[in-house]
């Protein structure tokens, strides 16, 4: 057992399909924390920049280098599967592509070994229709930057077995993430049906033109966004008062959007191929230049790191849990 209280065993393995943004960035996770990180990635450039993009992420994290390894293979089959702990599948969110490697998995990982997917939007007892071994089928989502935001959403399915979903939460706590239990396999999970509520207020609220897409973002980072570091929502009522939100609720829910499509600024954007800082156009609710890009990732990055180091503060003293 370590300082951290971890009772660690000398060769740690994880499997990662999928080497693109987020795969690459979770296997950096694993890579910082010293295991053997193997990652499938079918296209050959990314495959060759795998070697040095994964340490090179690990480290900025923060944190101290355990001394990972990284080995990079093209297809499922050259998986050396004998000390492998947990496969997480980072395929493009295409639920096709996503089920093949699933039931690739579900015939050639050994039976004890947990298999997640870090898919955003499809639920794992779709990705895992038709395998056999759907107890050991987990979604295990990641929020961009993977290596920077510390929470991970375990989210069971009708057939996920609990002990399973609890040696994957383990696994979690031992890599520096927060894990966050996701009881149901709905549209969503927990915290992009949270945000994605917020993000269709704030868009509705710029596309009607109340407020400037500036303003928007600034009444949330300096205004109720600035405490959620400290609290979530739910703790912040029980501190300031239910009563209060209760009466809020009362004069603001029948006004808030209800829409059930995107909004039309939204597909507006998407059709002009205005997708934000990736796309050729560089625009989006903002317009970029590649100078302005540059300046706001290292901003961000930096505010991330920042952020990270309070709540790892937190934990060292130890949180206050309320009864």
């Amino acid at each position: 057992m370590n300082a951290r209280g971890e009772n660690l065993k000398q060769n740690h393995c994880v499997a990662v399909i999928g080497g693109g943004v987020m795969g690459g960035d979770i296997a950096s996770i694993f890579f910082a924390s010293g295991w053997e990180v193997q990652v499938v990635e079918p296209n050959p450039a990314t495959r060759a920049r795998l070697p040095q993009s994964v340490p090179a992420a690990s480290n900025v994290m923060g944190v101290r280098q355990r001394g990972g390894s990284v080995r990079v293979w093209a297809e499922l089959s050259e998986i050396q599967w004998p000390d492998v702990e947990i496969v997480i599948e980072c395929a493009p969110e295409d639920l096709a592509v996503k089920q093949q490697i699933f039931r690739a998995l579900d015939r050639s990982a050994p039976i004890h070994v947990p298999l997640t997917s870090n898919s955003s939007g499809f639920p794992i007892s779709r990705i895992g229709e038709g395998c056999g071994t759907r107890g050991r089928m987990l979604g295990l989502h990641f929020f961009m930057p993977a290596h920077l935001v510390p929470a991970v959403e375990v989210i069971r399915s009708e057939f996920s077995d609990e002990a399973v979903a609890r040696a994957v939460s383990a696994i979690m706590c031992t890599v520096g993430k927060k894990p966050v239990q996701v009881k149901r396999d709905a549209p969503g999970f927990l915290a992009n049906r949270i945000q994605h509520a917020l993000m269709r207020e704030a868009i509705a609220l710029v596309d009607e033109g109340f407020a400037s897409a500036e303003d928007v973002d600034l009444a949330v980072r300096y205004g109720f966004g600035f405490r959620y570091i400290a609290a979530g929502p739910l703790l912040q009522k029980d501190l300031g008062g239910i009563d209060i939100n209760y009466a809020a609720s009362k004069t603001i829910y029948p006004h808030l959007h209800r829409n059930t499509e995107p909004s039309k600024l939204v597909q507006d954007l998407v059709e002009n191929g205005h997708f934000g800082v990736k796309s050729p156009s560089r625009k989006g609710f903002y317009q970029w230049d590649e100078d302005s890009i540059k300046k706001e990732q290292k901003r961000y990055q930096s505010a991330l790191l920042k952020a990270m180091q309070i709540l790892r503060d937190e934990d060292e003293v130890g949180a206050v849990n309320p009864a």
